[in-house]
């Protein structure tokens, strides 16, 4: 840690042109879901695989099954990308050498596309939808042949997430981005709602005599969510107002001061804020404010939990969230929250 005064060029404001996210130092993330879906379906529907003697041939027809998220961060420099897929492909194959030219019909599974795995580790399983023996040998086709030739697809989506889209994640520094323009937010953007920040640093301009700081204006939204949870309302109390079970599920240093006026960080400084109402095991109010947001801006975030009969439901209200972070934080909220409290303390979701 660099001492007092010495300063650590990582913080040293550069004179960017787009005064964003300086040296990329800051936390920024970047939901490629959609992305990802489109490069499957690029890379895997209609793909063929042929036997070197021509006579067995199979194409990808359809997905039966497309689901999972793909996550790219930013973080000091560094690119890291998180990403999770269930894939089930229907295929279709022909043993070309037959009379009756019979199209078998199949299916390819893949469960556990992520980046926990290496593309070796990836289970691939094939099927047929009816046993006989021409859909046997198509199906031990796919099985020595075929796998691996998807394998190569699905390496070919992993190279290009982490390389193609993620090439707009690093920002130039102020050397290479000399012909950057300052980001504006549209004139015409439509929102729920508005909020208006001062920032000292905003001066007026030199040939105006006002000393007053700018106001800026920020688009804004309401987030509203409902969550369900297998557990006591003092459970999920304590998730949210006590140190422990706090860093259990954050997995990180947690500051905090949970009483009114007291203030929390987290994640690392990304997340911070300050309790302004607590109703004990009923309601928590607070200001709370993402890292990266304009500076001194604040959403509030209102926290109802209901004591239900054999669950816990937590409702939440945050407004004031900028429209322009609105996705990431509702996704943030599901995915650093509510579900990692279901994954560390196995309080799952409330099932009917």
């Amino acid at each position: 840690m660099a001492k007092w005064g010495e300063g650590d060029p990582r913080w040293i404001v550069e004179e960017r042109p787009d005064a964003t996210n300086v040296n990329n130092w800051h936390w920024k993330e970047s939901n490629a879901s959609g992305w990802s879906k489109d490069k499957l379906n690029e890379l895997l529907l209609h793909f063929e695989v042929n036997s070197p003697d021509k006579n067995l041939a199979v194409k990808i027809i359809e997905f039966d099954k497309l689901e999972g998220e793909a996550i790219a961060n930013n973080r000091k420099g560094k690119l890291i990308f998180f990403y999770e897929w269930n894939l089930v492909l229907k295929w279709q194959g022909t043993i070309l050498n037959d009379e009756e030219k019979q199209k078998i019909n199949g299916k390819i599974t893949i469960p556990n596309l992520s980046e926990e795995n290496t593309i070796d580790e990836i289970d691939i399983t094939v099927t047929v939808d009816e046993s006989s023996d021409k859909s046997e040998v198509l199906k031990q086709f796919m099985y020595k042949v075929g796998r691996d030739k998807v394998r190569e697809q699905l390496d070919k989506y992993i190279t290009c997430l982490k390389s193609d889209y993620a090439k707009n994640l690093i920002l130039p520094k102020k050397d290479n981005a000399a012909q950057a323009q300052t980001k504006t937010m549209p004139a015409n953007h439509v929102t729920s709602n508005k909020a208006v920040i001062n920032d000292s640093n905003i001066k007026a301009s030199s040939n105006e005599k006002s000393e007053k700081p700018l106001g800026v204006k920020i688009d804004c939204k309401t987030l509203m969510l409902e969550e369900k949870f297998q557990c006591k309302v003092s459970e999920l109390w304590d998730c949210f107002s006590r140190i422990e079970p706090m860093t259990a599920f954050t997995r990180g240093e947690v500051k905090l001061n949970f009483s009114k006026n007291g203030e929390f960080v987290l994640f690392g400084g990304n997340i911070s804020g300050k309790y302004t109402e607590i109703v004990d095991s009923k309601k928590m109010v607070m200001t709370w404010r993402y890292k990266q947001w304009p500076t001194a801006h604040y959403s509030n975030v209102e926290m109802e939990f209901v004591d239900m009969e054999d669950h816990t439901l937590l409702r939440m209200t945050q407004t004031f969230v900028p429209a322009s972070e609105f996705d990431t934080t509702r996704m943030n909220w599901q995915r650093y929250y509510f579900d990692s409290i279901r994954a560390t303390f196995g309080y799952g979701s409330f099932l009917y």
